[in-house]
């Protein structure tokens, strides 16, 4: 995420702080998405908003078309005219049958309120994109006035309000409180002395912004900045639900630091974290990234219902999507259209079925929640591609001078796929030579957890379980055993593997 994309968040956050309720509407222009769509809509659009169920008199206020159009002789907004409008009228109105908002609503409008309302439509009741997605524009930086601290354009900004609010800026606080104040807020840390000293020291015009630019560039930094947005996000290394079982999450973290210490733009920040396991040759990172899909609360509860919790995942994951990047509540569209902002219940069960192509389940268990990957540091990366180069090299000389072996090894895997596949054990492979497990627990498993050892012969006989099982199996076949990889493809959305052992003493007839 880029600092620039920090730092107008940041100034839009202050003038927030600064513009709400302050003055007379009359003292300001009047905007519809800061000023009038908030009364609209917590006062009158439960009635006369998007939801058609609720709608009275076929009147939505929401939208222009419908606030203009005559019914009866009577239309609710007259551009230009408030008298002739109905809507001031009913709400200026003593008469309790056609008051707006009506007694049983329990809502009331203020005098301010009132007011505001009354000069939108004087000034032309013109109507704002829903504020979410209207592009940002450019407007006129205010004069300053001598004598008033400048020193960034968006001080310009700040003098004009407290200059039209009879208002006058703080004293500037000295070197010591201003070190503090910009450590603290760019990365949450108070500055060292050694730091405080330097700063007070430091008579150059531009002390200060060298302060900023060393912060900027801390490590800390990053820390700092991800802190919301890891919040936003409900990062967590816990499940969340029932017994709130540890799991691993934190490469996911790392990646959110990185990106703001990185400066990363907003638009890749984005697309790697809603899909970057889906980018052409997707990066180790990319793929971290989209764990972002998987920060969700599952749940590992015995009695649970997998499509209970399916249903919950795909409903937790519409709401955050669409509160962090849309800016918007669509969660409310679960169960009905929304009664205040432009969505459908349609549009609310289109937008989880975006989602629906994650490989997850509703039930989990032993604290896995494949997929999953190994997440190495840069310098493992490199030393496992050279490792498998190393391995290939290994292998292709191995075949190439033993071609027999190589064919017999290869129908002796193939002939295991079989036997993972149907479960009945081929001519090539006995009982007494393999011990093969499933990764997740069987369901004559005694108790869940556990692992269950099984002899894949004619009698399909089991020969070890319970949680001790690995220690049997290494006392009495050894600890040498191989992945059967191919087995993963023929389990397509499964969520176990299969692991083969050998016993040296009585190694595969078919490769010997």
């Amino acid at each position: 995420m880029s600092r620039l994309f920090s730092e107008r968040a940041a100034i839009v956050l202050l003038l927030a702080a600064l513009c709400p309720g302050a003055g007379s509407a009359a003292s300001r222009e009047i905007r519809y998405n800061r000023d009038v769509r908030p009364i609209l809509s917590d006062k009158c659009f439960f009635c006369h908003g998007p939801d058609k169920k609720h709608r009275e008199g076929k009147l939505r206020l929401d939208e222009r078309a419908s606030a203009l159009q005559e019914r009866d002789g009577v239309r609710a907004v007259v551009p230009g005219d408030p008298r002739a409008s109905e809507l001031i009228a009913r709400i200026l109105t003593t008469d309790e049958d056609d008051v707006m908002p009506p007694l049983e609503s329990h809502k009331t409008l203020t005098d301010a309120e009132k007011e505001t309302l009354s000069l939108w439509i004087k000034s032309g009741a013109d109507y704002e994109e829903f504020w979410a997605y209207a592009e940002p524009k450019s407007v006129a930086i205010p004069k300053a006035k001598r004598g008033w601290p400048i020193r960034h354009e968006v001080d310009n900004f700040v003098q004009a309000r407290l200059r039209a609010e009879g208002l006058k800026p703080s004293l500037v606080v000295n070197k010591i409180g201003l070190i503090r104040r910009v450590s603290f807020d760019l990365i949450g840390l108070p500055p060292t002395a050694a730091e405080v000293d330097a700063f007070v020291e430091d008579s150059s015009r531009d002390a200060y912004e060298t302060v900023v630019d060393r912060l900027l560039a801390s490590e800390a930094y990053g820390e700092r900045m991800a802190i919301k947005w890891l919040d936003l996000v409900r990062y967590a290394d816990t499940v969340g639900y029932h017994g709130d079982q540890s799991i691993s999450q934190s490469p996911y973290r790392d990646y959110i630091i990185n990106a703001f210490n990185s400066n990363m733009p907003y638009d890749q920040f984005t697309r790697e974290q809603l899909a970057g396991d889906l980018l052409p040759n997707a990066t180790q990172q990319q793929k971290v990234a989209s764990a972002y899909n998987r920060m969700n609360m599952t749940t590992e509860e015995g009695g649970a219902q997998p499509k209970e919790y399916l249903a919950k995942y795909a409903s937790d994951r519409v709401r955050n999507v669409s509160a962090i990047w849309m800016g918007a509540t669509v969660g409310c569209a679960e169960c009905h259209d929304h009664k205040y902002d432009p969505y459908t219940t349609k549009d609310f069960y289109s937008m989880a079925a975006f989602f629906s192509d994650l490989k997850e389940v509703g039930k989990y268990g032993a604290r896995k929640r494949p997929p999953q990957i190994s997440v190495f540091s840069a310098d493992d990366l490199e030393t496992a591609e050279r490792a498998k180069e190393s391995i290939t090299l290994l292998e292709a000389r191995l075949d190439a001078s033993h071609p027999e072996t190589k064919k017999a090894y290869d129908v002796w895997l193939g002939a295991l796929r079989k036997t993972v596949v149907a479960g009945s054990a081929p001519k090539a492979v006995e009982a007494k030579d393999v011990v093969w497990i499933e990764d997740e627990p069987l369901r004559k498993a005694k108790k869940e957890g556990e692992w269950v050892f099984v002899s894949r012969g004619e009698t399909d006989a089991q020969v070890f379980s319970g949680k001790t099982a690995r220690r049997q199996v290494a006392k009495e076949l050894t600890q040498h055993f191989f992945t059967v990889k191919e087995a993963g493809d023929v389990f397509s959305g499964d969520l176990f593997y299969f692991m083969v052992w050998l016993d040296p003493a009585n190694p595969p007839k078919s490769v010997m």
